[in-house]
């Protein structure tokens, strides 16, 4: 007797599922050992006017206690401490990260006071502690709370982060779109998480040109560091091609680069452009839209996007 597939994809979703939850869980409870560890060290910092040497001391003296231990070298016994010292200030953060985590639910509950939302707690405790060490380098406390909800939200590796960082990425303006008119409100709403104000080429090695030149070698960059682009994208990309042909009427045309976003279930066209934005590119975007909804585009799928890059 055949097994299902169907059957194996729900097993296999439930697994998944449930290794998702007991990382965010693990996570968590090393927020709370570390914050603790800071505590202590603090503590004993204050009372025995102890200096920056004794966290060596204390190291070593930890791996002759727990042969083998991880993580807790002078260096990062400092980081901890200053993990403590940075948030010790909220009560919201500090209530979840000294409250035994053995139900997170109730944890988060209890955490919840006018300071901070439920929101705010479950992305505090869904980044990793180096994520954190690096949000400690910035002084504004908006700009923290921006960067933890975006690596929360978008699974940013700290190398994406420190990139986002040095970007200023929250100072960015929202990108100019009319989702909302040309989708429902649902998928709308999901675009304009989906697709950033700005893509962070970096990679890109563009030398001064006229501006078709420049557009095509900006689309080979691309091509040859596919995946750092499709990283700065974001999740659920599929690369599909570039210089993507469409034949309308007997009359050829081609796309800059064309994706696939899985979520959204629709296909992502991209075009480059050297120089600033006019407005002529969208009568051109919203044509290949056209074309790629009624030759590509697969019935159960969503209308084309488009993204003028500029």
């Amino acid at each position: 007797m055949l097994v299902p597939t169907d059957f194996i994809k729900d097993l296999k979703k439930q697994i998944l599922q449930s290794r998702y939850a007991v990382a965010k869980i693990a996570n968590a409870e090393m927020l709370r050992l570390y914050f603790t560890v800071g505590e202590l060290v603090e503590i004993e910092f204050q009372n025995n006017k102890w200096g920056a040497k004794v966290l060596e001391d204390i190291s070593s003296k930890l791996q002759q206690e727990v042969p083998g231990l991880r993580g807790f070298s002078a260096e990062n016994i400092k980081k901890m401490r200053r993990f403590f010292n940075e948030w010790n200030i909220s009560p919201s953060i500090r209530s979840s990260l000294t409250t035994k985590l053995e139900n997170k639910e109730n944890v988060i509950s209890s955490s919840l006071t006018t300071e901070l939302s439920e929101l705010d707690i479950k992305a505090f405790l869904s980044i990793s502690f180096t994520h954190h060490f690096e949000l400690l380098k910035l002084k504004d406390d908006k700009e923290k709370w921006y960067y933890i909800h975006k690596t929360a939200q978008n699974f940013w590796s700290v190398r994406h982060l420190r990139t986002e960082i040095k970007n200023q990425s929250h100072l960015q303006n929202e990108l100019p779109n009319n989702f909302e008119q040309t989708m429902t409100q649902d998928l709308s709403n999901k675009a304009l998480r989906s697709f950033k104000d700005q893509y962070l080429l970096d990679f890109v090695n563009v030398e001064d040109a006229d501006d078709e030149i420049d557009e095509r070698v900006l689309e080979g960059e691309i091509v040859q560091n596919i995946r750092k682009f499709l990283m700065s994208l974001g999740a659920d990309f599929t690369f599909m091609g570039n210089q993507y042909r469409l034949v309308v009427e007997e009359d050829e045309y081609f796309i800059d680069l064309l994706f696939y976003h899985r979520s959204l279930q629709a296909l992502v066209a991209f075009e480059l452009k050297k120089g600033k934005f006019k407005p002529e590119y969208v009568g051109k975007m919203n044509f290949y839209l056209s074309a790629l909804d009624d030759l590509v585009k697969q019935p159960h799928e969503n209308p084309s996007i488009g993204i003028i890059l500029c």
